[in-house]
């Protein structure tokens, strides 16, 4: 897929990384998913790093904040989706049950946002771009690929993104029930059912990066002191597994097949 400079409103269009240990974060991903080039942020922006593929921005880490701390959140990966006004998409969340936990507030020159919680607790952020649009490549090796929602009551789900992003539900039946946002007829986003087989799984929105290999990624996230939380399996949509790095942030790695990479 050709590098990009926009994105659609209700688009994702970015990811990044709230850690404990920022300098381990790098070597970990390094490893994992071959970031070995990064951008980083003067001090006055909190050191903000972006990790580059073929010069390219594909996502962002930081060290946690004194109020994630405080509030002991553990390393986690967030998920931004454009909006062409992060006040009033706030504001919306709101009207439609969910809770707004931060912002909106400017961030520098590059773009503004919140954070907000839908109505099962999933945090996802909301951007607004300015000088920053978003990802610079997606669907390569080491980009982002698709982010998906983990969700005890899609019903609710779907209607609270619906309102919110304006996003078009279309639910698959098999292999297993998984419904599929699209945005102007685009998959953008995806959610599956935790069912009580699936044990104590929190509502959450999950992050995956392409690599050619997902076998290998897992095997040197383990070498890397990773956890593996799904060793490498094959679905519909290519073959992924879902791994934790050494601080504890859950993310997913993923070789796209023909139905991911023709969307």
């Amino acid at each position: 897929m050709p590098t990009t400079t926009e994105f659609a409103p209700g688009t994702p269009c970015w990811v990044d990384l709230s850690t404990s240990d920022l300098d381990a974060a790098r070597g970990f991903y390094g490893t994992v998913l071959g970031w070995n080039d990064f951008e980083v942020a003067p001090a006055e922006a909190g050191y903000y790093t972006m990790a580059l593929v073929d010069g390219q921005r594909v996502a962002g880490m930081m060290t946690a904040s004194d109020d994630e701390r405080a509030m002991a959140v553990p390393p986690h990966w967030n998920t931004y989706v454009c909006t062409t006004s992060a006040d009033d998409s706030a504001e919306r969340a709101q009207e439609l049950g969910g809770t707004v936990v931060a912002g909106p507030f400017d961030v520098l020159d590059v773009g503004r946002m919140a954070v907000v919680l839908d109505r099962e607790g999933a945090a996802i952020s909301v951007w607004e771009p300015r000088a920053h649009p978003g990802f610079g490549l997606l669907r390569q090796p080491g980009a982002f690929t698709w982010v998906q929602l983990g969700s005890r009551d899609p019903e609710q789900a779907k209607a609270f993104y619906t309102e919110l992003f304006g996003w078009k539900p279309e639910v698959h039946t098999e292999p297993m029930p998984y419904t599929e946002w699209k945005v102007n007829g685009t998959p953008v986003a995806g959610m599956l059912e935790i069912t009580p087989d699936m044990g104590p799984m929190p509502v959450s929105w999950q992050v995956f990066f392409e690599v050619s290999d997902p076998d290998g990624a897992v095997d040197q996230a383990k070498q890397a002191g990773g956890a593996v939380y799904v060793e490498p399996m094959d679905v519909p949509a290519g073959r992924f597994g879902t791994l934790g790095d050494p601080q504890g942030a859950v993310f997913s790695v993923m070789k796209s097949g023909p139905l991911m990479t023709q969307g």
